[in-house]
């Protein structure tokens, strides 16, 4: 069964840029998205492909095919003001999260948590960077 089929052709090209969002959105303290995030959240996207619930098999692949693109795009469009940047994203992901309760329950449930463990690690990830770079011992 293919869950993406109860949506529309927008709704499912928006909800391939959920990963690209809440990355940007973890790494928002400081309003750089630098390097190392980015290399951190395109392997993790990558990993999630291959380490993916079986019924997140099609939107994992979707995401991975496009994700470095997705992600640089959508940063060169939000505001570099912090709070603004922020606002523009959260807005985007209350819209996101409503595609995807328009899915199939255990479908939104396990792409839930998914998204939930891919946000964490963007977030360590970017925690690492400001611990180990940015304020050194």
């Amino acid at each position: 069964m293919n869950p993406f089929k109860k949506l529309s052709v927008k709704e499912n090209e928006t909800l391939l840029e959920f990963p690209a969002y809440i990355s940007l959105l973890a790494t928002n303290n400081d309003c750089i998205f630098n390097e190392a995030e980015k290399k951190s959240a395109i392997n993790f996207a990558h990993m999630k492909t291959l380490s993916r619930h079986p019924l997140l098999t099609e939107f994992y692949l979707a995401v991975d095919t496009a994700f470095k693109n997705t992600l640089e795009q959508i940063d060169k469009k939000l505001p570099t003001e912090k709070d603004r940047r922020e606002a523009v994203i959260k807005k985007k992901l209350l819209l996101l999260e409503k595609i995807v309760l328009k899915l199939e329950k255990e479908y939104s449930l396990s792409m839930n948590r998914s998204l939930k463990s891919f946000q964490e690690h963007v977030f360590k990830a970017h925690h690492g960077v400001l611990v180990d770079f940015i304020f050194p011992l």
